[in-house]
């Protein structure tokens, strides 16, 4: 490996690999070789830097990649300081550098690019007195602006903006963070509380504008360069130059990950906020920086198998070898069925197959009195009986019922519990255990070796679907004494699909003072997101302990066509229109493996993939438990259910009707209307899951009636 000269400071710009993934792949081996000898040595004779005539920065240069392409780059004036901004055909090269002038902000100390445009607005005239008294930002100072990391050429401008249509068409001429900023201001935030968010406190000391070195260091400039160590990381890079969340983190990312934390954080999001993308980042920068001992373990778990296989392979794309070796990434219920075996547990762990008949017989002993509907039981049995781990009657007698809709009296208490008395009988007379009491089995196992904690961390993601006694068990697996960076729980109940709410104070975790909201989508426009959020209109969502989230401040910061919603009236007709659909697509230079059909259940899966396939469209279905194959060609097919934690450019929902979104016996034979509620809500957070793993566009398609979810 070459060694980059003493002192020289190479980094490469996202824009640079924008770049880089738009030229010929033949170029590509080009590029790459150049690159590799430019960050061994810039100041190698062998690289000749040429003066871009016209350009808006002096310290702009452009150097010679064979024949034809040139690459820019940045040589500030002061300091041993190297940028790679571009690489392009030549003359499209120059054309993007004319243009372009890259500036360390005054106030912030982040390098900037500003966008020196033909035909942009003239820099409005202040009035008497400033414009501070008008347009959206009135009564914020212009110090507070740049406080905020506005440029200083956009002050004027800046104050021409009346509306926040107007300022999301301004988007890109600004920096990113200026821009994130103003949008807070202008959707109700003050200052102070937007100054906080973003971490914006007044300078210590000035900001030396031509330190380059220094700025690289900057968490905002950390979002748009990279500096290059490596050759295998530059490699790594550079093979795959869209996967920009392996490389870039947002500042309110960043300051999560890498950050000693003196106990459990918890961290919400809506969909598309890097919650995952935080939570791998975390888990190497442990392995990486902080547990790096032998026998020194992390544990990344989430609720499903899939997600951990895909979480599996992302994380090894990011994490050294040696520091991958120290993390372990498993789903919880796999975990919990390891462990047990390995004690000799005596039980089969049944998720419904076999408990099924066994709860039909013990249901059969329901009393005449309290005449109850037998859907009660079952509700009851997962909603109070399970989560409070009750035994005996005596603790059911005094187990609360807070939200469950009946109302039983002492004597009620002792009838009910008749039936789970019975259900626990048969469940030990025929050796099987469910999901619940394995985990409340595992947790006994630990506890029962007083001084063995299998890890010195936990991350945990999709928390929103994990339930109490998987915390209770997550609690158990590092030191309660050791409180510094062992839990880091990131999760959002608007995306809950599969399991009841959880109180992580309950369960043993103090998340007091250390709770942290992402709220930039970096995923969906701000069309589709808005669409998925109207799904949840007027639904009260919890925040995991106790509190109600909301998605205040949620925003995307790209643009797009809204979902489209098309109806039909036969399935015939629908997998019709699909199939033309993505014809069409094709025939614009579209892959149909960047697109992903999605529907409720399997066996509706099953009838697109053949109708689909008659019409010669070739297909890929994501399958439960193996990551998706992404050199694999052919049309994404997918249940709501496994697509969770994916992304597409185009997303298509089939067969939303209504008896199928949301899907009829779900929650339907219910006379609780607590229950009834919390499925309709369950359902529509697997529509809005499905709607925002699109990047780019969404159809919604139906046939026959459609869902209610869709007439709203």
């Amino acid at each position: 490996m070459m060694a980059v000269s003493h002192g020289v400071k190479v980094a490469v710009a996202s824009d640079f690999l924008n770049s880089f993934s738009r030229i010929p792949r033949r170029q590509q081996a080009k590029v790459l070789d150049f690159v590799t000898r430019f960050r061994a040595d810039p100041t190698s004779t062998g690289i000749h830097y040429e003066k871009i005539a016209n350009a808006a920065d002096a310290n702009m240069r452009s150097v010679r990649i064979g024949d034809d392409y040139r690459g820019i780059v940045l040589k500030p004036e002061a300091g041993n300081v190297y940028l790679l901004l571009w690489v392009d055909h030549h003359d499209r090269a120059y054309q993007w550098a004319e243009r372009k002038r890259y500036r360390i902000h005054p106030e912030t100390g982040s390098i900037q690019l500003i966008e020196v445009e033909e035909g942009a607005p003239e820099p409005a005239e202040k009035a008497e007195g400033g414009q501070e008294d008008a347009g959206l930002f009135a009564g914020i100072r212009d110090r507070q602006l740049l406080r905020l990391g506005v440029p200083e050429e956009k002050l004027n401008w800046i104050r021409t903006l009346s509306s926040q249509e107007e300022l999301d068409r301004a988007m890109d001429d600004l920096p990113q963070e200026a821009y994130e900023a103003l949008f807070f201001l202008a959707d109700g935030y003050s200052f102070e509380e937007v100054c906080q968010e973003f971490g914006r406190t007044d300078q210590d000391q000035a900001v030396d504008t031509a330190d380059f070195g220094s700025a690289l260091e900057h968490p905002d400039s950390r979002r748009r360069f990279v500096v290059v160590e490596d050759d295998l990381v530059l490699a790594a890079i550079l093979n795959a130059p869209l996967e920009k969340w392996r490389i870039f983190l947002h500042p309110s990312q960043q300051k999560l990950v890498e950050r000693h934390w003196n106990g459990p954080v918890r961290v919400l999001g809506g969909a598309g906020t890097g919650k995952t993308v935080a939570a791998m980042h975390r888990a190497r920068w442990l392995a990486e920086s902080i547990f790096q001992g032998d026998n020194d373990r992390i544990l990344f778990t989430t609720f499903t198998r899939n997600l951990a296989t895909d979480i599996e392979e992302n994380l090894s794309r990011i994490c050294a070898r040696e520091a991958m070796r120290r993390i372990e990434v498993i789903n919880l219920d796999r975990w919990v069925a390891r462990l047990l075996k390995k004690k000799g547990y005596r039980y089969q762990i049944d998720y419904g197959d076999r408990t099924r008949d066994l709860w039909h017989r013990a249901v059969d002993l329901a009393p005449a009195e309290p005449d109850l509907p037998l859907s009660f039981y079952r509700e009851e049995w997962e909603r109070v009986v399970q989560p409070q781990e009750i035994d005996t009657v005596e603790q059911y007698m005094k187990a609360s019922r807070l939200g469950r809709g009946a109302r039983l009296n002492r004597k009620s208490r002792r009838e009910v519990w008749k039936v789970f008395e019975e259900y626990r009988a048969l469940l030990n007379e025929h050796g099987l255990r469910e999901r619940e009491d394995a985990l409340e089995d595992a947790r006994h196992v630990l506890e029962s070796a007083s001084d063995f904690f299998p890890y010195r961390a936990v991350v945990v993601d999709e928390a929103q679907d994990m339930g109490p006694q998987a915390f209770r068990l997550i609690r158990r697996m590092v030191p309660e004494e050791q409180a510094e960076n062992s839990l880091f729980i990131v999760g959002d109940a608007h995306q809950r699909i599969y399991r009841h709410k959880v109180v992580l104070g309950q369960c043993g975790i103090d998340i007091r003072g250390r709770s942290r909201k992402l709220r930039i989508n970096y995923r969906t426009t701000d069309e589709t997101r808005k669409w998925a959020v109207g799904l949840l209109e007027g639904v009260t969502v919890d925040d995991l302990d106790g509190g109600v989230d909301d998605q205040k401040g949620y925003k995307s910061l790209t643009h797009g066509a809204a979902p489209e919603i098309r109806r039909f009236g036969s399935f015939r007709e629908e997998a019709g229109f699909i199939a033309a659909h993505l014809q069409e697509s094709e025939s614009k230079g579209e892959a149909l493996k960047e697109s992903c059909l999605v529907v409720r259940t399997n066996d509706l899966l099953s009838q697109y993939e053949s109708a689909l396939s008659e019409k010669g469209i070739e297909t890929y279905r994501i399958r439960r438990s193996q990551p998706e194959d992404r050199a694999a060609p052919g049309l994404r097919l997918a249940t709501m259910h496994r697509v969770k934690g994916l992304e597409f450019d185009w997303v298509i929902i089939a067969g939303v009707n209504e008896g199928v979104v949301p899907f009829a016996g779900i929650g339907a034979d219910s006379a609780d209307p607590v229950v009834q509620r919390e499925t309709e809500i369950q359902e529509r957070a697997l529509l809005y899951v499905a709607s925002t793993r699109a990047k780019k566009e969404v159809l919604v398609t139906s046939f026959g009636e459609p869902s209610r979810f869709l007439s709203e």
